[in-house]
């Protein structure tokens, strides 16, 4: 085991993380940016932003996240004339993901706030702008956080699914340590198992946070 976790093992796995995290970090930002705005949008009493914004969700969620890989890398990339590398490809599908699920959060945790809450801000003589910037925005981003955390550790996870458009992130960097050493029997189970502890040890911190974080404003 000591023999094939050695220093060259560690340092492609480390290599293969950075690819991961380069995925996550910035699928998470632009997640948490434009998720928040469409939330708000959908928030308002518009009719047509809401059919529109629940259209694209339902539209999301619906196409598996693997298909969606394939048709920005294999597809859009050939349509566009664009050449698109494979972790550009998986920020931008993961980034739009994100975006519509972290607005569907955003949405409910808006429209959660009860309704006198309004008729306060309305009372103080605050206009609508001034009630969700001052008001309902800073409650509802109480309920809307611990929900959120478990979000975007899903997109972590999710970042795997890279993998099989080429991407050299972990799981595919793991691949291919135990190809390479395909004469011990234990390398999967050693490789993989490594690999499960590393997502453990991102993931789990972030979930006991966000329960804590539910207790703590529930």
């Amino acid at each position: 085991m000591l023999s094939l976790l050695n220093l060259d093992t560690l340092s492609r796995l480390w290599q293969g993380l950075f690819i991961t995290l380069e995925i996550s970090i910035i699928s998470i930002i632009v997640t948490s940016f434009f998720g928040l705005i469409l939330g708000i949008l959908m928030s308002f009493k518009n009719r047509y932003i809401y059919i529109l914004c629940r259209f694209i969700l339902e539209f999301v969620r619906i196409m598996p996240l693997l298909v969606w890989l394939f048709i920005v890398y294999f597809g859009f990339s050939r349509w566009l004339g664009v050449n698109l590398s494979s972790t550009v490809s998986a920020i931008i599908v993961f980034s739009i993901w994100g975006s519509f699920e972290m607005m569907d959060l955003v949405r409910s945790s808006l429209q959660s706030i009860p309704k006198h809450q309004y008729e306060s801000a309305k009372s103080l003589g605050l206009n609508k702008f001034q009630a969700y910037f001052y008001i309902i925005i800073p409650q509802a981003f109480r309920r809307l956080t611990p929900v959120s955390m478990n979000l975007l550790t899903r997109m972590i996870k999710s970042t795997t699914f890279a993998y099989l458009i080429g991407s050299v992130e972990l799981v595919k960097v793991g691949q291919q340590i135990i190809e390479f050493n395909n004469k011990n029997d234990l390398a999967p189970f050693i490789i993989y198992g490594f690999i499960f502890f590393i997502f453990f040890i991102i993931c789990y911190p972030i979930t006991l946070y966000s329960k804590k974080l539910e207790k703590k404003w529930s």
